[in-house]
């Protein structure tokens, strides 16, 4: 028989043990290493049966064992101290609190998924570990952060196989009361309730769950209640789950939704409202439709609204592909906000504007939302240098006239929370050079360049630290393989082979990431024989170690597992390479730090950062990648080895392939694998250990996730506080409303003549140090000078005349207008480079309150010459 319902009997804790439930309901015991220790000794078998979660653990429980732990002194001595260490840490002066003022009283952080932990899974990969990330180092550096997404009942999925290697999904259901969280209530004890409009007169209602990320309150909205229709109840059921209309109200819930969310607990807590909002990729951003509504019923109309919005607004991109965007039918869209649906008060031509690709190779019927996170933020970034390099190709078309290098998106490099992934030997190894508490800082607050203490820690401790870590990665290796195997039909009599599998003194590679095609996880398998001799190399084998998922509706992704599992089934190499199902948090924890090589093989430039070798090298792993993402930016032949691309536009994709995997097969076997081989004194690898000191003294400060978030507080959230606060409705309707006149303007304003006078040599050119006098005429369509930035452009040159390198030289207006309304201006441009040179003018809208001052690219205008200017207009110097 089977019950009708599940719930959870919990024991009462004795009062000497009650600040495990504090304890466990804070989810910073995920990466404090005290914390963790104080739980699994409250059953070490019952820890590991549950999943490493306190909150199960303490629901399992006997009631004689906590009746004996409340006798025990020492562990209430533990517990005491464990207790009073998050109370310090929940309520001390931080990072962000040692700032100057005028920093943001809070930040609204909105993502549709996060990766805090295992026992919390609400991530398929990693844009949720990022996010996860994030959240954490927020609360490590004391940055008042409101972090907002949705509680997703079934999760993203668990992954097995079948016999035969096929991926086969499981989507196991979550009790929201067994998980560490706990529901918004009213003062009454009520759960709040956010509820959306929908077409036909239907509400779609949620509640409110909350999980303590620290000093970072996780707001989740969960769509499964009673009041919902079956249909509304499922918009949470799973994470990038249903057709295009079951997307679009996930995307309303956790936008709009979220907002109203955010607003219910500022009220009911007294946590100061935001005054920034972060958007982390396009699925959150309506957040800011339901900020102008908002702003419509005080009284602000909607371009003011709008300006309001953008000032304190972050955007940060993660795709470097068209495919990976939402995108909806423009007419769902409208169904959905129009008169019988959300947003009343917010026009839906309006809204649709914001989305539509309206640009040279758009689809004008699709509502992008990246689109939309671009229109309506003032600051956005990629998240590597590389990867905004990308976006700003990628998105150009929404700045006509501007070089993609002037595309107002900027980086921000990724990082990842040391504190999470550091394994603990790791930690313990650092902390007996300087102490626990400088290792914990250094972990989580960064601030250094190198991290010059490695320096002094023996290559004896190093080395043997790394053979502990591969070794337990083996064991874990083993255990989780034999569980594959029995859920794929095989009997305990068939499986005396797995015991074998590994061996901890091989060079071991990782592989583990989601598996779209971009990704190439069979790229290894190009040449099958070739793969086999490393394998099996009498003198230098080598072992590889690979887990990811394939999207349930990727079939192309679903036969490329099945081709490595099915060459990992051979019995010839089965014991030196394996695939592990259901890739998560759990088994990337003792992945990264046991492999000695984390392997990445993407597409240039489409991997936009990939924070796994991160994770990797923080533990002393040494990263075998193409040059792509962070790797592109920090790579040095000190700490690693870079794959050669064959990214050129007359190599075809399979000869690229051919070529890729060829260089990375060479790699293996004439650099990688010899270092690790090449034992000198004491039978130690001399230089491979240089290498890995050298990762753990450069790399380790660079990588940590506590830099990166110093950098969006310093970078972004700070300036979009104070554009924020400069905006009050008065002057938002006033910078509308100069918009509103400059765009009117704008058709007429013309660069109309340019004159150049340079002292120039003989034979015509242009010396060096010489000075070139500028006059430009220009019509301002009934502007005024105050309105624009009339500017000279230069710098060098290529074969078609193209500028780069180029710099900008404001020219000012010499009188009043000409008779016939032209304005003059004039300014030197001192020629201070050789070679190939050039320049050319433009006109530009400039107000006090744009972003960049002379705010082209916050409106979008710019004002270039014609053909029939005058020759002057492009003068070039060779």
């Amino acid at each position: 028989m089977k019950a009708i319902r599940r719930f959870t009997v919990r024991p009462v804790l004795p009062e000497p043990l009650r600040p495990l439930s504090e304890l466990a309901r804070n989810l910073r015991w995920s990466w404090h290493p005290e914390t963790r220790e104080l739980f699994q000794s409250v059953d070490p078998e019952g820890w590991r049966a549950a999943g490493e979660d306190p909150v199960r653990l303490l629901g399992s429980v006997s009631a004689a064992r906590l009746a004996a732990l409340a006798e025990d002194r020492r562990f209430v001595r533990s517990l005491t101290a464990c207790a009073d260490d998050l109370a310090d840490y929940l309520g001390g002066r931080r990072w962000y609190q040692e700032q100057p003022e005028g920093l943001p009283r809070a930040i609204a952080y909105f993502s549709p998924e996060f990766g805090i932990t295992a026992a919390l899974p609400q991530y398929s990969g990693g844009l949720g570990i990022l996010a996860g990330d994030h959240l954490k180092s927020a609360s490590d550096l004391g940055v008042p952060l409101i972090g907002v997404g949705l509680l997703y009942r079934h999760g993203y999925f668990r992954q097995s196989l079948s016999r035969d290697g096929w991926q086969q999904e499981h989507y196991p259901v979550l009790d929201p009361n067994e998980l560490p969280l706990a529901l918004l209530r009213e003062a009454d004890g009520e759960p709040a309730r956010i509820s959306l409009h929908l077409p036909g007169g239907r509400a779609l209602h949620a509640v409110v769950w909350i999980a303590r990320v620290g000093r970072v309150p996780l707001l989740m909205l969960d769509s499964d209640v009673e009041e919902n229709g079956p249909g509304e109840r499922d918009v949470t059921d799973r994470l990038y789950g249903g057709g295009s209309e079951h997307r679009l109200l996930q995307e309303m819930l956790l936008g709009i939704g979220g907002v109203r969310a955010v607003r219910a607990y500022c009220r009911i807590t007294g946590h100061p409202a935001p005054e920034v909002f972060h958007t982390n990729e396009g699925h959150a951003g309506f957040l800011g439709l339901e900020r102008i509504r908002e702003l419509a019923g005080e009284g602000l109309e909607f371009d003011a609204a709008l300006e309001s919005v953008r000032a304190g607004t972050v955007f940060t991109t993660h795709t470097p592909v068209p495919a990976g965007i939402d995108r909806f039918d423009r007419e769902l869209v409208a169904h959905h906000l129009g008169d019988d649906g959300e947003l009343p008060g917010v026009e839906v031509s309006k809204i649709l504007q914001l989305g539509m690709e309206t640009y040279p190779g758009g689809e004008p019927n699709l509502f992008n939302m990246a689109v939309m996170g671009l229109r309506l933020a003032q600051r956005a970034n990629g998240v590597s240098t590389l990867h905004g390099e990308v976006s700003r190709e990628m998105f150009a078309g929404l700045w006509p006239g501007f070089d993609p290098s002037e595309v107002p998106i900027t980086s921000i490099t990724n990082g990842v929370h040391a504190p999470t992934w550091v394994a603990p030997e790791v930690f313990r190894l650092g902390a007996r050079q300087i102490g626990a508490g400088r290792a914990e800082d250094a972990l989580s607050v960064g601030g250094s360049a190198r991290w010059d203490a490695v320096a002094d820690i023996p290559d004896t401790e190093i080395w043997e630290l790394r053979r502990e870590l591969r070794e337990q990665l083996v064991l874990e290796v083993r255990e989780r393989l034999h569980a594959s195997w029995r859920t794929r039909g095989a009997g305990t009599a068939e499986l005396g082979w797995v015991d074998g599998v590994l061996d901890p003194d091989i060079l071991t590679i990782g592989f583990a990431r989601r598996v779209p095609s971009y990704k190439r996880l069979t790229l290894m398998l190009r040449d099958r024989d070739r793969l086999m001799e490393l394998l099996l190399h009498p003198t230098r084998p080598v072992q590889i170690v690979v887990a990811g998922k394939a999207h349930p509706a990727d079939d192309s992704g679903k036969r490329l597992v099945q081709e490595l599992v099915r060459f990992a089934d051979d019995p010839r190499v089965r014991h030196r390479i394996v695939f592990l199902p259901d890739y998560g948090m759990a088994m990337a924890k003792k992945l990264y730090p046991g492999c000695d090589v984390w392997l990445n093989n993407p597409l240039r430039p489409l991997e936009a950062c990939g924070t796994s070798g991160m994770k990797a090298a923080l533990n002393g792993c040494l990263n075998l990648s193409v040059l792509d993402g962070w790797w592109d930016e920090w790579f040095e032949p000190d700490f690693g080895w870079a794959i050669p691309t064959a990214d050129g536009s007359a190599t075809d994709e399979d000869r690229r392939d051919q070529l890729e995997s060829a260089a990375l097969y060479d790699l293996i076997e004439d650099r990688v694998a010899p270092r690790f081989y090449d034992r000198g004194a004491g039978g130690l690898p001399g230089r491979w250990i240089e290498m890995v000191r050298e990762t753990l003294t450069s790399l380790g400060p660079k990588v940590l996730a506590g830099r990166m978030v110093r950098e969006y507080v310093e970078r972004l959230y700070a300036p979009a506080a104070h554009a924020h606060r400069d905006l009050d409705p008065d002057t938002a309707r006033e910078l509308a409303a100069w918009k509103a006149r400059v765009r009117a303007a704008w058709p007429q304003v013309a660069v109309d003549h340019v004159e150049a006078v340079a002292a120039t040599a003989p034979n015509g050119h242009a010396e060096l140090g010489s000075t070139l006098a500028l006059r430009v005429r220009a019509g301002l369509g009934g502007l005024q000078p105050d309105d624009v930035e009339v500017q000279a452009v230069a710098g060098r040159v290529d074969a078609a005349d193209t500028l780069a390198e180029a710099r900008t030289v404001a020219l000012k207006p010499a009188g009043g207008p000409d008779l016939e309304g032209r304005w003059v201006y004039e300014g030197p441009l001192a020629l201070d480079r050789t070679g190939p040179y050039g320049y050319t003018v433009r006109v530009l809208p400039a107000h006090r309150l744009l972003a960049d001052g002379a705010g082209g690219t916050d409106i979008g205008l710019v004002a270039l010459p014609t053909e029939a200017t005058g020759e002057g207009a492009g003068v070039l110097m060779r």
